[in-house]
Order: structure tokens, then C-alpha cells, then sequence
């Protein structure tokens, strides 16, 4: 058995950009682990992606020629099916050997050859085979196969292979794209593997325009990606185009010079070099009079329709001058240049067309039209939402702030869906607010509003910047939880991974801004303010949407590195304040630390139990009748208490919960000596309310933190 490198390609028309680069590591990912199943491979063998518009490809180390023979060991039947009274096999045991291909010529034979083993309560017969190892044509056809059927195609297309028949195109054929070539190389051997009606060969295509020689012929597996480079102008590699073309967009800035630099978008450059084979970076630029429209727009407008890299100034402001990833590389460039610079005009030119035409009307003159515009067929239209929102918005207003407060929060609420008809949010989604927020200082409304109206869907996604001012966190506030309550409140939830109004992305919003704000608001009382702006359209929802917060909060903390205990501790007692959660979750922690916390966290999960027990006949109150108490350990428990619960409650009330719980902790002897020496439920009515009064007061003075009966084993 020798081992060589493999490579194996795919040739295709041009694969979907966005798709590319994860189509390209699932082929090789599957296409390795099938050959390392089939023990052509080995654990220490590299597999390496290639992906480029037009093809996918992988690159395998060490792969066997054929795999090695294994010894296999099946389980027949039960002695007592297999084999009759004098020993000799059955009718069963002989059909069964002769289909595993055993010789059942001399059935003495073929019985002498079968171990015999305990298997569970009775003894089974068993046979041991030989199974020979694959060939590497039929193991890496099987591989091939199997990486083709797993590719995560976003959308498959059916075309008609060419076949021998006098009638052209009698195959249908489902894949990403037409395939037209196949290499398999095997060191230099091509192994003749076949997919999509193609044969494997070892030859493949290059650059369309560009390529040195076609077809481009491989000597071997390992010079695939020098050859390609050389000969067909490809860099087949995903990871060293998307580098060569990040050096590219470098140069070129520094080039420009001023401190100029290319916008950072990964998606963009990933999708850039899911578009080229061979990458020419080229400086273009537009006319300056339009950098007089919002830069937000000229970006996006470059960006998304036309894949071009616009370039920013040292203080981060447009300049006219962009870069364009090429995918021919001339000697004369001025063709490409002044062809990309004649096709983005027209686009900055509508983008300015339409700033200049929204700016004709003020915000407030577009309240009326979100009337007409359709929000959800249970929820009514935006204008109705807008409503909502305001007066969601006005009540957190009075509680953070003043009158001027309530004022800039109505306003920004009022107006802050407004750009969603305008010219410019209706052929660019992706900005409003932010074109709210460039027409609101249009309209002389000031920076507070306009931030707010801007800021007012922050954050967007994990890790996006907060509202810049009170009135924006109001607003944004409002605008999250009139969604939560609303879609909650006609069960319209979140399932598996379908999450289509970002539920979770807004509880999360209302999380980070109530955390990180540090927000005096319980959340208990934001959820049901917002219930009564929706009249009688929804029904109230708000533990159910409670339970939804709490959970996304839990997530949360544990990404952050808080243990599930330490979570489920605090989260249990469902604290109000969000922004104190992070206090008590140290305070918890530091607790834990401590020789005492174990014996306390069980004593609580204890007392926790027999209050449960107790409550069923009737609550129990935490009053204790000093006069009641016999024990010594019951008294001393008590004067413990009345020591060390009162400083404990001051350090709590102080928010130092840190402190809080440490001071309980001189509490664990007492309460041992209570469990060793007292019997709760004693038959005496005065005496057993009296220590079940004694425990509740223990049980509400150690779990204002956290519920430390969490803590326990």
C-alpha cells in the first residue's frame, strides 16, 4: 500500500459569490473525511480548500492507493436458532453463512469455523470475516459522490448533459451550476472517477481572457495550484486571493495618499473575491459635487451595487475616489477606469436625485403617509405603531428626565418611521433612520432629536454601538418593546431558527441599554406600561415575554463567562433591575468562594424544601415569637439573626451585595447547629409556626442576593 497527495476538482460555470467560499470548504471537508471513513486516508492527512469563481477543488495528503483490509466480526443468530440439538447448523444458519459469502460446502466445516459468546443473557454465534479494503477509484467515487450531495447549494438548478443519443440533452442534471471538467489526480495517475457525466481527466481550465495556455494541464496533484497560477492566471486559493487582494486595496490607498483608506467590510471583500480569479485593483474616481449627498448613501450605493471599494480620508469621511477590483489586468487601464467611472454616475446621481427631492418636504408633513403604509394585518399600519410608540416612549421619558426630556422623545418618536417614505429608504433599505436622522437636521429640529430619530434602531446586531443620547435610548427603548409586547401579544413567537420580526435581537437591544446605561427601570413595570397603548389588539403576554428576556439575558451572561449556577442563582429571584445583575452575579461568585457556601447552599436548598412542604396547608410568616423558642441552638439561630441581618440588609440596600452575603456567611454554625439539634415540624401547632416563621426569616435574609439553594450540589 503506497500513499501519494490527491487533488480533486470541480470546473463550473460561475458559482454564487456569497455562497463560494462555504461551498469551497464543504467540499473539501467532506470529500477528506470521507476518504479518512474509508481508511484511505488517515487522521494526519491535510485537507486543503480551493475555491475561485469557477471551480472547487481539494487537495489531500497521504492517501493510500487502497485501504487496508479489516477484520470484522458479525453476530448470526442464537446458538439455539443456529444450531440444531446433535450440533449441526440449521436451514437458517447455512442461508445466512452462504449470503455472507462463506463456504457452507462441509456444514461441519462452516459450524467449526463460527465462535460461540455470552451475548446478554444467551450465547450467539458470530462470525469472523475479512472485508477487503477499498480501491482508491471505488472509495474516492463514493467520496466524491457523498461531497457533491452535501454541498450547501443555496439554490439548485437543473440543465441537460450532451450524451451519445441522436436526441442532444436526454440527462437532467441538479447542481449549483453546470459542471463541464473533472480532474482526480493521484500524484500524476489520474484515477477515472465520474460525476455530473463527466470523466476524470488531468486537465482543467483557467483565467476566460488571461490564461497562458487552454486547456491547462497538471503534471501532478501538488503543482495544482502553481500550474493553475502560472498557466491559467488563477489563484485558485479563496484564502490567498482574498489576501493578495486586501495587499492590492492597501497599496492602491497609499497610493492615493492623504491617510486615504479603504472602507472595512468583510462581507465585501469575501464576496470581491468570490467574483475574480486573478485580482488587478484600480483607482477610480467621481465628481465632487456629490459628495454633497449623505456619505452614508454614496457608500452603500458603491458597496452594494456595484462591488467597488470606496475610500475614506483620514478622518473617516468619503473622498471621491474609489477602488475597483478588476478582473483582467491590461497593460492600458484607463478602459476599466473610465468604464466603471461612466457606470457609477448614474447611480450617485439618482442617490443625489433623491436626497435633493426627500428634502422638499419636511418629516413632519410625512406623518400622515404612515398611515397608509401596512405594519402588520393584526398590529393596524405604521401610523398606528407610530402612536404606540410615542406613548410608550413619553412614560420611560418621565421617569428618566424632565419636560424637556418628554419633549425630544415624543418628537423623535413621532417622526422616526417618517423616512421609511421617502425616495431615498424606498430604493435603500438599509437606511432608514439614518436618513431620518440627515432630514431631521434638514428641518431645523436640532441634534438631539435627529441622533434619536437616527439611533432609534440601535443596536442592530451584537455588538452595535447604543443610542448617543437619553432621548435616543427612550426612543430606541419604545420602539423595541411596542414590537415585543405587540408580537407577543398575538402570539406571533419566535420557533427554532424562524425569528422573522428579530425578537431576539430586540430583547437583546433592551438588555444591553437597560444593562449598559445603567437604566433605574424595572422591567417588570416597562412590560406592562407598554400593554395599554395597544387598546384591546393584543392580549397581555408579558410573563410569557418575561420568561423570553430573562432567557436571552441568561445566554448572555454565560457567553460572558458566568457558570450556569451562578446565572440560574440570580436569574431565579427575576431581579428587576437588569443593570444591577452584574453586581450580584460577583457577589455570588465571591460567595461561593468562601468555606461556608457549600454547607449554607445546602441548608437553603433544605429550608426551601420545608417551606414548600409547610406552604401547601397556608403561607407562612416570617415572624418569630421569641418567647416560642425552647432550643438553645433555635435561640442562638435567632440572636444570630438579629445580629447580623441588619448589617447584612444595610450592605444590600447600599449595593454592596458583595459584602451583603459575606456578613450571612458567619451564619453556617447556627444554622448547622438548628438542623442537628431541632425538630421543625413539631406536633405542638405554636412551636412548629413559630420555627417555620424562624426559617422563612433565615430564608428571606440570605436570598436577596440570589437564590443560593442554586449553589448547591
Amino acid at each position: 500500500m503506497t500513499t501519494q497527495n490527491l487533488l480533486v476538482e470541480l470546473f463550473v460555470e460561475e458559482l454564487p459569490p456569497k455562497a463560494l467560499q462555504k461551498l469551497g470548504d464543504a467540499f473539501a471537508t467532506v470529500l477528506g473525511d470521507q476518504l479518512k471513513a474509508l481508511g484511505l486516508a488517515s487522521a494526519a492527512s491535510v485537507v486543503t480548500p480551493f475555491a475561485s469563481p469557477r471551480r472547487l477543488a481539494a487537495h489531500v495528503t497521504a492517501v493510500a492507493d487502497k485501504a487496508a483490509d479489516k477484520a470484522v466480526q458479525q453476530k448470526l443468530m442464537p446458538v439455539t436458532v443456529g444450531l440444531q440439538a446433535d450440533g449441526n447448523a440449521t436451514p437458517a444458519l447455512l442461508k445466512k453463512l452462504q449470503a455472507l459469502g462463506a463456504d457452507v460446502s462441509n456444514p461441519a466445516a462452516a459450524v467449526a469455523a463460527l465462535k460461540r459468546a455470552q451475548d446478554g443473557k444467551a450465547e450467539a454465534l458470530f462470525y469472523d470475516s475479512v472485508v477487503p479494503g477499498a480501491t482508491l477509484q471505488a472509495g474516492l467515487q463514493k467520496a466524491l459522490d457523498e461531497a457533491i450531495a452535501k454541498l450547501p447549494i443555496p439554490k439548485v438548478m437543473s440543465y441537460q448533459l450532451e450524451t451519445d443519443c441522436e436526441l442532444p440533452g436526454w440527462t437532467s442534471v441538479n447542481f449549483v451550476r453546470p459542471a463541464h471538467g473533472l480532474v482526480a489526480l493521484h500524484g500524476s495517475t489520474v484515477v477515472p472517477v465520474k460525476a455530473l457525466g463527466l470523466t476524470a481527466g488531468n486537465s482543467t481550465t483557467g483565467h476566460r481572457f488571461e490564461a497562458a495556455v487552454s486547456p491547462v494541464v497538471l503534471a501532478d496533484a501538488d503543482s495544482y495550484a502553481a500550474t493553475l497560477q502560472k498557466d491559467g492566471a488563477v489563484i485558485a486559493s479563496f484564502a490567498e486571493r482574498k489576501a493578495e487582494i486586501a495587499r492590492q486595496l492597501a497599496a492602491a490607498a497609499a497610493k492615493v495618499g492623504n491617510g486615504a483608506r479603504p472602507i472595512e467590510d468583510e462581507a465585501l471583500l469575501d464576496e470581491v473575491t468570490a467574483l475574480v480569479e486573478r485580482p488587478n485593483v484600480v483607482i477610480c474616481q467621481f465628481e465632487e459635487q456629490f459628495l454633497g449627498v449623505p456619505q452614508e448613501c454614496l457608500i452603500l450605493t458603491m458597496k452594494a451595487n456595484q462591488k467597488y471599494f470606496p475610500l475614506l480620508d483620514a478622518a473617516g469621511k468619503l473622498t471621491n475616489k474609489f477602488l475597483v477590483v478588476s478582473n483582467i489586468s491590461p497593460e492600458d487601464t484607463s478602459f476599466v477606469t473610465g468604464g466603471n467611472e461612466r457606470v457609477v454616475r448614474p447611480r450617485l446621481a439618482d442617490a443625489k436625485f433623491f436626497f435633493d427631492q426627500d428634502r422638499k418636504k419636511t418629516l413632519a408633513s410625512r406623518v400622515e403617509g404612515l398611515g397608509k403604509v401596512v405594519y402588520h394585518n393584526k398590529l393596524g399600519t405604521q401610523g398606528e405603531r407610530v402612536e404606540r410608540v410615542r406613548a410608550i416612549a413619553k412614560a420611560i421619558a418621565s421617569q428618566l428626565g424632565d419636560a424637556q426630556l418628554v419633549q425630544d422623545a415624543d418628537l423623535a418618536a413621532q417622526l422616526a418611521k417618517t423616512d421609511l417614505v421617502t425616495d431615498m429608504v424606498g430604493e435603500f433599505p438599509e437606511l432608514q433612520g439614518i436618513m431620518g436622522g440627515y432630514y431631521a437636521l434638514n428641518d431645523g429640529l436640532g441634534e438631539t432629536v435627529a441622533n434619536a430619530i437616527e439611533d432609534h434602531y440601535k443596536p442592530r446586531f451584537a455588538g452595535d454601538a447604543l443610542p448617543r443620547n437619553t432621548a435616543g435610548v427612550v426612543v430606541a427603548l419604545a420602539d423595541k418593546l411596542e414590537t415585543l409586547v405587540g408580537m407577543f401579544g398575538i402570539g406571533n413567537l419566535p420557533t427554532g431558527d424562524r425569528d422573522p420580526f428579530a425578537l431576539r435581537r430586540h430583547a437583546l437591544g433592551v438588555i444591553r441599554m437597560l444593562v449598559e446605561k445603567d437604566l433605574p427601570l424595572d422591567l417588570s413595570a416597562l412590560l406592562a406600561g407598554a400593554v395599554p397603548a395597544f387598546g384591546d389588539k393584543i392580549t397581555d403576554a408579558t410573563p410569557a415575554l418575561a420568561d423570553f428576556i430573562y432567557d436571552r439575558l441568561a445566554g448572555s451572561l454565560r457567553e460572558q463567562g458566568y457558570s450556569a449556577q451562578e446565572v440560574d442563582a440570580v436569574l431565579a429571584l427575576r431581579p428587576q433591575r437588569l443593570a444591577l445583575v452584574e453586581k450580584q452575579l460577583a457577589a455570588v461568585r465571591a460567595f461561593a468562594a468562601l468555606p461556608e457556601s457549600p454547607a449554607l447552599a445546602a441548608a437553603n436548598k433544605r429550608v426551601g424544601n420545608i417551606l414548600k412542604k409547610a406552604e401547601v396547608e397556608g403561607p407562612v410568616d416570617a415572624h418569630v415569637n421569641p418567647n416560642l423558642l425552647q432550643e438553645k441552638a433555635e435561640q442562638d439561630l435567632y440572636a444570630a439573626l438579629q445580629r447580623f441581618v441588619p448589617e447584612a440588609n444595610a450592605q444590600f440596600d447600599a449595593g454592596d451585595y458583595t459584602a451583603s452575603l459575606q456578613t450571612l456567611a458567619v451564619l453556617r454554625a447556627p444554622v448547622d447547629a438548628f438542623f442537628d439539634d431541632v425538630m421543625v415540624n413539631a406536633e405542638q401547632l405554636d412551636l412548629r409556626l413559630n420555627r417555620q416563621g424562624l426559617l422563612k426569616t433565615l430564608h428571606e435574609a440570605m436570598n436577596r442576593v440570589a437564590d443560593l439553594s442554586r449553589l448547591a450540589a
